[in-house]
């Protein structure tokens, strides 16, 4: 099994978060940068307004194609959570689509996590406390 690679995803403000990425793991590359980036936003520890690190740098940091890159900040991009400007960057926008707008998606990703675990032969109790103890984490990270 080959080390996790870690690299300095976003700067700004004086701050960086760093990232860790599984290359031996079934879920692709992008989808993994997707999702962590994805937690530190919900964290807290990327805000709104907050630079990421240019495509080549991230794909330099973590020794990976950088068309990898691009496919994670696409897909954020599209899920509305940044905005990518040409020669500029690539910033944290959080949407200000009104919760209940947003429901539908996330009732949706979530429907098909849950499907997973199930088929997975996850008893309903424990899908339950998997999803609870995400949401507690998330909440103690957030101080909320």
């Amino acid at each position: 099994m080959s080390a996790e690679p870690d690299g300095l995803c976003c700067g700004g403000n004086g701050a960086s978060v760093y990232i860790r990425i599984e290359p031996d793991s079934p879920v692709p590359v992008y989808q993994q940068l997707h999702d962590r980036i994805i937690e530190a936003i919900a964290a807290g520890d990327l805000a709104d307004g907050a630079e990421l690190e240019s495509v080549r740098s991230l794909a330099k940091n973590f020794g990976i194609n950088p068309a990898t890159v691009k496919k994670a900040y696409d897909l954020l991009h599209s899920e509305g959570l940044i905005v990518t400007r040409s020669r500029s960057g690539s910033v944290v926008s959080l949407p200000t689509v009104p919760p209940q707008e947003g429901l539908g998606s996330v009732r949706a990703e979530l429907t098909t996590v849950v499907a997973k675990g199930l088929c997975m032969g996850m008893a309903p109790d424990d899908v339950r406390s998997v999803v609870d103890s995400a949401l507690e984490q998330l909440r103690s990270v957030r101080g909320a």
